[in-house]
């Protein structure tokens, strides 16, 4: 977290994974503003813009304690199909699945950006997901630089939408128990394919179970005239250490 480049925002940040710096990530912008508004003080919630490569974020941050709360952000950028998907053959040897496995309703394996293409294999059964043992080595061979992100309508726990793991060893990331940039792109997936009303939705997406280390995202919608419109991604986040730097 840098000063900002213009006075009225909050922070400039930067992101990395262990390979290469990201213009755009969800989780390190909410656990960003969390600290922000931790920080801060004041207001328990408060409003900032912070600054990322793909622009200016808005965020809303709710402090809940010193050390926990919880941020939403506004989609920098609506989410666009970004090139076709391997073939499905090639996808579900890569990811270890069958072809019987593909698919939820009219969702079909696709690639959609919110700032970071991402290939989205929808699959119809939990267990599915929750077996898939994909090869890293197979993964960047076949979907490249792309993150893979494997889900279903079928939850852990009652009250979710859909049951995500994403995987990314391209990006140094062998799986990622949260993934809010994904879940940005698949607001593209579902306001496509989903078949979403004219409205405001809301749907929470759980992660990171088969890691040990369950997250909750939760992401919005707004649909017009059958036209999406506007998203959020948002979630809790809580301070697990604290250090100081020496130079």
């Amino acid at each position: 977290m840098l000063p900002p480049k213009d006075p009225r925002h909050r922070a400039l940040l930067r992101i990395f994974t262990p390979a290469q710096e990201l213009p755009f990530a969800g989780h390190p912008t909410v656990g960003a503003a969390v600290l922000l508004g931790s920080i801060d003080g004041g207001a328990a919630t408060r409003a900032m813009i912070v600054e990322e490569a793909i622009g200016p974020v808005q965020c809303m941050v709710e402090t809940l304690s010193a050390e926990r709360g919880r941020a939403r952000f506004s989609l920098p950028q609506l989410p666009a199909q970004a090139g076709r998907p391997p073939a499905d053959a090639t996808i579900v040897a890569a990811l270890g699945l069958s072809e019987t496995d593909l698919g939820i309703g009219a969702m079909q394996p696709s690639v959609w950006s919110a700032g970071i293409a991402i290939t989205f294999v929808p699959v119809n059964r939990l267990s599915a997901v929750c077996d898939c043992r994909p090869e890293p080595g197979k993964l960047t061979a076949v979907f490249g630089n792309s993150p893979v992100y494997v889900f279903c309508a079928e939850t852990v726990e009652s009250g979710h939408s859909y049951h995500a793991r994403m995987f990314a060893p391209a990006l140094g990331v062998a799986e990622d128990p949260a993934t809010g940039s994904a879940a940005a792109a698949l607001a593209g997936l579902l306001a496509a394919k989903a078949g979403l009303a004219d409205g405001d939705h809301t749907i929470a997406v759980e992660q990171g179970y088969e890691m040990g280390r369950p997250s909750l995202i939760r992401l919005g919608l707004t649909i017009e005239a059958g036209k999406f419109v506007s998203g959020w991604v948002g979630g809790d986040a809580v301070m697990v250490s604290e250090g100081v730097v020496t130079a």
